[in-house]
């Protein structure tokens, strides 16, 4: 096992969003969970009760849909999403940090057209109905809003260098022998 912290580590690595990082990552485990018990229910509600309910499939939609992005932002932290190793690692120390830099604004940046564009979809489709839930459509949205600002965060943190960045600002955590 090499002295390198894993992605893992990364992600609770200490900086200025590392409270965000571990709440993102909690919410998302919470939203796969409860994606798990919304299937389950509507499984048990078709063919145990033979009772459908409408409001299941729209339900676990929004949760995958929030456990996903949540996660994404996390792994967005650990460089581990949107990320070309391979083209970085043959390039030397000068270019490698130029093209870290690059692929950090271009996360912000997707981060930020995620953010804008769930924002507007979400103010656009708030006064409809999800068809199945009563919910309004406009949920279906934020996970976007709230996953486009985690990326950009995320990303603009390790721009920083902070936030465990391998390629910048050196390992993200002490290896458990300096501990």
């Amino acid at each position: 096992m090499s002295g390198d912290p894993q992605p893992e580590e990364l992600a609770l690595a200490p900086g200025p969003l590392r409270g965000v990082a571990v709440a993102a990552l909690a919410g998302a485990g919470v939203a796969l969970v409860a994606t798990a018990a919304v299937e389950a229910w509507q499984v048990v509600a078709r063919y145990v009760l033979d009772a459908p309910a409408a409001w299941t499939e729209p339900v676990a939609l929004l949760l995958l849909k929030a456990a996903l992005l949540l996660a994404a932002a996390v792994a967005v932290r650990c460089e581990t999403h949107f990320r070309f190793a391979l083209g970085a690692e043959a390039l030397g120390g000068g270019a490698r940090a130029s093209l870290a830099a690059f692929a950090r604004l271009a996360t912000a940046g997707i981060g930020v057209a995620f953010a804008v564009s769930g924002a507007r979809l979400t103010l656009a489709t708030w006064s409809m109905k999800t068809p199945g839930a009563p919910l309004s459509a406009g949920f279906n949205y934020l996970p976007f809003v709230v996953g486009g600002i985690l990326f950009a965060a995320f990303a603009l943190e390790r721009l920083a260098g902070r936030g465990g960045s391998r390629e910048l600002s050196g390992p993200a955590i002490a290896s458990p022998e300096s501990r």
